[in-house]
């Protein structure tokens, strides 16, 4: 269960307009991993604009954001998984050496720790994943993981809310 925590930035007006689904939204927002760490943070720069129900948040965040009125400042605390989703063990997998080779730029290299850009199947997106390991030859496998990078994590997300249409 998540947890809105309140902080000292003076409460919206009652007429302000209230976030809702499709709401186009102005905002700060920071969003920080279990360790407190930013992952994204936009107090230090412009505000971020995005519409709700796009996916440019997780589901989670988005359902938090409802109901919010224009002007409000909060901090959400999001338990393990409930932002990014639990981890999936069946997300990480093996690929052939060779099929990355056919994916890849002439004479390209893969290290641990790479995020590396799989074409979906219907050719029409992408999605990434982590290498994890690499067979002891280098030649035969290498061991993605297609989990979010926060699944199965709490997160922490301070929003400020500067506009609602």
């Amino acid at each position: 269960m998540s947890t809105v925590t309140p902080d000292s930035t003076p409460l919206p007006a009652e007429d302000a307009p209230v976030v809702h689904a499709g709401s186009f939204l102005t905002l700060h927002y920071r969003l920080a991993g279990p360790d407190g760490g930013d992952i994204v943070n936009t107090f230090i720069e412009k505000p971020a604009t995005l519409s709700l129900g796009l996916g440019e948040l997780s589901p989670a965040l988005e359902a938090r954001l409802i109901g919010l009125r224009e002007g409000t400042r909060t901090v959400i605390q999001l338990e393990p998984g409930e932002a990014f989703g639990p981890r999936n063990p069946e997300m990480i997998q093996k690929v052939a050496v060779s099929l990355l080779r056919q994916m890849a730029e002439p004479g390209e290299t893969w290290d641990v720790g790479d995020v590396v850009q799989f074409p979906t199947p219907d050719g029409q997106g992408s999605f990434a994943g982590v290498l994890r390991e690499l067979d002891p030859s280098g030649q035969e496998w290498a061991l993605f993981d297609f989990n979010h990078p926060l699944a199965g994590q709490s997160v922490t997300f301070e929003v400020q809310l500067i506009g609602v249409l």
